[in-house]
């Protein structure tokens, strides 16, 4: 059972890169949008939005297929994690009960991003559990 929920977590871990970089790679505007309004302006040029987004669908194929894990898996837990860090006040006040005024309100919509952050961290934490990875299968 182990085994599966892993593929299970590295599966839909992997597709949210990739539909998060298809995003990003396709519509590399609307990736300047939201580093202007949830990243601070970082990276907010379309060109490094379209560059990023590949590199995330790229990344999200890889954790699907469990290739390079020593490696992907702490990307992906750096990008989710730093997604949900980035969007902290939406986490802790996912209401908008004390941390929002006036017409900026949370988006509960974002607080689900705890349980990918967390998911993540748990593909790095049991990775021996990770046997249908094509990682294991090369390595027999």
């Amino acid at each position: 059972m182990k085994p599966i929920l892993m593929l299970a977590l590295r599966v839909t871990t992997g597709l949210l890169l990739i539909i998060w970089g298809s995003l990003r790679a396709f519509s590399p505007e609307r990736g300047v949008g939201l580093a202007d309004k949830y990243y601070g302006g970082a990276v907010n040029t379309e060109t490094i939005q379209a560059a990023f987004g590949w590199s995330e669908i790229a990344l999200g194929a890889l954790v699907i297929l469990g290739l390079f894990r020593v490696i992907t898996y702490p990307l992906q837990a750096l990008i989710l994690v730093g997604g949900a860090l980035a969007i902290w006040k939406h986490i802790l006040d996912p209401l908008s009960l004390y941390l929002f005024t006036g017409d900026d309100r949370a988006n509960i919509l974002f607080f689900p991003s705890t349980t990918v952050a967390v998911a993540s961290l748990i593909l790095l934490a049991f990775r021996e559990y990770d046997t249908l990875s094509l990682d294991r299968l090369f390595r027999r």
